[in-house]
């Protein structure tokens, strides 16, 4: 079975190629119509020979109304042959294996069997060879032919490398590029990625942290399952990232819960309360709270407001985080805790029923009042700006007034 060590052997290796069912593709997609129509869409880490990317767009080419689907290959790829036989129209052999990039504007039901399929997008490379045409390089994302075909491109769609997330997201940020990637749900705890989740130009699309199984080559020794001779493996923690407006983002989280001292301890190095699970928010306070990454899947940035997060840097110092110290130490090794700790780390720490405990993966959200335009509803928000506008834009509705160490006041 795939699992997060598969997934991080795979990343020093630099071989991570999984391809994605098509199944799990519609099942994010379905929720996006709207966002693909008159738009050129540019699948820049998929082979369309393999790609299951490749085949949804160029299946629902009229149905979403594109503009023009470009999709490149790298050379060369793990698993070569099992979907679309574009190779045999002549351009080059299966043992002769490069780059090529496939750009398709129009798909019409050129063999007459009354349905626009993959069968007509085949037909159509098949017998137009401007279609397909070989790239001089070895198609890698970030060469110069494919940057040109990016700049081109309104809207990426793809499964990336994951040894390569972090590189290629800011990648698509420095080309002021909309997406929606599939990815590692990890990548929100990443320090140069979660920034953009805090400014509200990054955030998590409709399925997230899921087990997902993956098409993998044949030189992984781990799978789950061998269907047609491919070998499929199941993969922890696995979303969909997006900077497209959803509306998903703009629906708040029901809460319920009140608050009160015993249910949501302070943590006992930062003026916070420590929430368990999302749905046990608390309606009622509007000073700094933990919350496990989970609310992320639920963020409504008009709702609550994205302070920082446990285990990066930077935000300890923002947000006045002190160090874990020597009473809490002591009391957490008395009760049993194993954890590699130090006094001077600073990490949030709590005692919840007596029991000194250190949160797992905590985000640190305010919850917002007053009302104000929904964030990326229209193109004076920051979320559509260039980045030397976004500065001088307005500021987004804040909390309560919050205290020198963001408490809030009463």
């Amino acid at each position: 079975m795939a699992n997060n060590k598969t997934l991080s052997n795979a990343k020093r290796a630099k071989k991570d190629e999984f391809y994605t069912q098509l199944v799990d593709i519609e099942n994010e997609l379905v929720h996006y119509k709207e966002h693909f129509r008159d738009k050129v869409v540019f699948c820049n880490c998929d082979d369309p020979y393999e790609s299951n990317f490749f085949k949804y767009f160029a299946a629902n080419f009229n149905h979403l109304g594109l503009k023009k689907l470009i999709a490149t290959c790298y050379d060369p790829s793990p698993i070569a042959g099992r979907q679309l036989d574009i190779f045999s129209q002549g351009i080059l052999s299966e043992n002769e294996r490069k780059a090529f990039k496939i750009e398709i504007k129009e798909v019409v039901d050129t063999n007459n069997d009354g349905a626009i399929n993959l069968a007509d997008v085949e037909y159509l490379i098949k017998n137009d060879r401007n279609v397909l045409s070989l790239l001089e390089g070895n198609g890698d994302y970030k060469s110069k032919e494919c940057e040109m075909l990016l700049d081109e491109s309104d809207i990426v769609v793809t499964n990336p490398p994951f040894s390569q997330l972090n590189d290629y997201i800011l990648f698509l940020y420095k080309h002021h590029k909309k997406f929606l990637i599939m990815c590692n749900h990890n990548v929100v705890h990443y320090t140069e990625i979660f920034p953009l989740i805090k400014n509200n130009e990054l955030w998590l699309g409709y399925n997230s942290n899921k087990t997902v199984r993956f098409a993998m080559p044949d030189y992984y020794e781990k799978w789950d399952e061998i269907i047609d001779g491919v070998k499929y493996g199941k993969v922890p923690s696995i979303g969909w990232i997006t900077n497209l407006d959803i509306k998903k983002r703009h629906e708040d989280l029901i809460l319920y819960k009140t608050y009160n001292e015993i249910d949501y301890p302070k943590y006992e190095n930062l003026n916070a309360i420590d929430v368990e699970r999302v749905s046990e928010i608390p309606c009622d306070y509007y000073g700094m709270m933990g919350v496990p990454d989970t609310f992320l899947d639920q963020y409504n940035p008009m709702q609550f407001e994205v302070l920082g997060a446990d285990g990066i840097p930077r935000y300890a110092e923002e947000l006045h985080m002190g160090r874990i110290g020597e009473d809490w130490l002591s009391r957490y090794r008395k009760n049993g805790g194993t954890g590699h700790y130090t006094a001077n780390m600073k990490s949030l720490v709590v005692t919840r029923d007596g029991v000194p405990k250190k949160p797992y993966s905590r985000i640190l959200i305010r919850r917002r009042r007053g009302d104000g335009n929904v964030v990326g509803a229209n193109n004076d928000s920051p979320l559509r700006m260039e980045p030397s506008k976004r500065d001088a834009a307005p500021a987004l509705p804040m909390a309560a007034e919050p205290d020198a160490e963001y408490g809030v006041k009463k």
